[in-house]
């Protein structure tokens, strides 16, 4: 994966200049042939890849950018442009493994591998990314070719950390406006920014990669049907989706997805921190029957944040099947006693009915899912009250844990210190993203040991235990991975799906 899009980028290099375009004479012309047009939810937010976080932003980044490094399909640090040695535990030199060319022609050395991280050290530029980075006590050109880094102390993962897009110096120098006007070495060339389209341009064979923000699904279908949008990757909904299926003029491919949907739970909640309660919730819901009704079987049953082909992953992690009865059976066994009075009722069969608030955001395939939890959950004794909100209000809730039980979704997670991040218990927001206020000693020791060791396949032992922890004490509930997907016209090829959600697989589109 990662050697042949090093290649092309390589080849790209020789490329000679853009063919000109012909003139607006219809979807078959020239010009819209040598164009593809993307299909996406919102203008990209950011085009400056020190300061990205949002997930298209990033993935654009990808085309537009190089990194020192990579992820091959294990999730496991790869060479991009360069590879590595580590010199000692707090040591490492990065050695430029080939030529490579800047958009405005300057040759890409060390110097701008070294002024692209110092950049982002610099706390008055404000990256988000300065806080994994900040480790870094010194970096230090050796020569045109070499960078070295040397750390505060010893990081095991730090390699995989330099994923940022490299720029080049003298333009950081002149504070040049990359989120407008990207300059950077990867397979794709800036050509425009407006608020109705991006136009990115292949160097390999001038084709333009056109990505057109279509912020309502359904409008993004009817234009992909119509020919003013040529490809769909992602962000329909699970109907959408069948309907494509069902036209002749449109293509729907599949990959599977490192994406997880999981089920949050308030651990100051006094019912909700009872794990006889988390336990019922997991065997009252049929994640089966959901991932076949709801996503026609493309999704697979997920166990932890880490998929099992992840370095770090589990490959026979415990699972929570359904079974009502059991569910049932452990509702009996909490505790209420200092409960306050109508929190729980009670059957004529002395079964416990308890009521639970349920949030989500207004995403109609989300609500539609909340409303399978609670009729398969009231057959148990638990009354959801769903409560859908709108993104902002939403978010902000769970992150100051105004919550009972919510849904959300991990995206793209391929480093394991997202476990220190999201359940260690001084990780609370906004120190971090446990939202659930998950506090338990034995996995705040397995976090810290991970993050200590610096033997990779020991650190890969203490995390899977740790998820085989997790999982045990229900810290969420995991639900699935979603698969990812593209909806493409009939006449477009060569477009490769990735279980990141990664848009790499446009270098090797094309359409008749």
């Amino acid at each position: 994966m990662n050697i042949n899009r090093r290649q092309f980028v390589k080849n790209s290099l020789v490329a000679t200049s853009s063919l000109g375009l012909a003139g607006l004479v219809g979807c078959h012309s020239q010009a819209q042939s040598s164009q593809i047009l993307v299909g996406i939810t919102a203008r990209p937010r950011m085009l400056d890849p020190r300061k990205a976080t949002d997930a298209l932003s990033s993935r654009i980044n990808r085309l537009l950018y190089r990194q020192l490094i990579d992820f091959n399909e294990r999730f496991e640090a790869v060479p991009d442009l360069a590879s590595w040695q580590q010199v000692s535990d707090t040591r490492y030199v990065f050695t430029l493994q080939e030529i490579s060319v800047f958009h405005n022609g300057q040759p890409l050395t060390a110097e701008d591998v070294a002024a692209t991280y110092q950049s982002i050290l610099d706390p008055d530029f404000g990256s988000a990314h300065r806080g994994s980075l900040k480790g870094i006590t010194s970096i230090k050109v050796l020569n045109p070719k070499q960078v070295e880094f040397v750390l505060e102390k010893a990081d095991a993962l730090f390699v995989g950390r330099l994923v940022i897009g490299i720029l080049p110096k003298n333009l950081l120098e002149q504070q040049h406006p990359f989120h407008e006007k990207p300059v950077g070495s990867g397979a794709c060339e800036f050509v425009s920014l407006s608020e109705q389209k991006l136009v990115i341009q292949r160097r390999n064979d001038h084709i333009q990669l056109v990505f057109i923000p279509v912020k309502d699904a359904t409008v993004r279908v009817l234009k992909l049907k119509k020919g003013e949008l040529d490809i769909i990757q992602n962000d329909l909904s699970p109907e959408l989706v069948q309907y494509c299926l069902k036209q002749p003029e449109l293509a729907v491919t599949w990959h599977k997805g490192t994406n997880l949907g999981y089920i949050g739970f308030n651990f100051e909640d006094p019912l909700l921190a009872q794990p006889e309660l988390r336990q019922a919730i997991a065997h009252g819901i049929d994640r089966q029957a959901i991932v076949d009704a709801m996503f026609s079987g493309h999704a697979r049953l997920a166990g932890g944040l880490l998929v099992p082909e992840h370095w770090c992953g589990v490959e026979d992690m415990p699972a929570y099947e359904y079974n009502p009865q059991k569910a049932k059976s452990l509702l009996k066994e909490l505790d209420f006693s200092s409960l306050p009075a109508g929190l729980v009722t009670f059957n004529e069969q002395n079964e416990p009915i308890i009521s639970l608030s349920y949030k989500t955001s207004n995403d109609p395939t989300r609500i539609r899912l909340a409303t399978i939890y609670q009729s398969q959950l009231k057959q148990v004794g638990i009354h959801l009250n769903i409560q859908s909100y709108d993104w902002g209000t939403f978010y902000s809730d769970i992150k100051k844990g105004r919550f009972q039980l919510y849904s959300l979704a991990w995206v793209g997670i391929k480093s394991p210190d997202i476990f220190q991040y999201v359940f260690d218990s001084e990780a609370i927001p906004p120190s971090g993203a446990n939202r659930g206020r998950y506090r338990d000693a034995e996995a705040d020791a397995l976090i810290r040991s991970a993050g200590k060791t610096q033997e990779l396949a020991k650190q890969a032992e203490l995390y899977q235990t740790l998820q085989r922890h997790l999982q045990k004490t229900l810290a969420t509930m995991p639900l699935w991975y979603e698969d990812q997907y593209a909806v493409a016209r009939k006449g477009v090829s060569g477009n490769v799906l990735y279980s990141d959600g990664r848009l790499d697989g446009l270098l090797d589109c094309h359409k008749v």
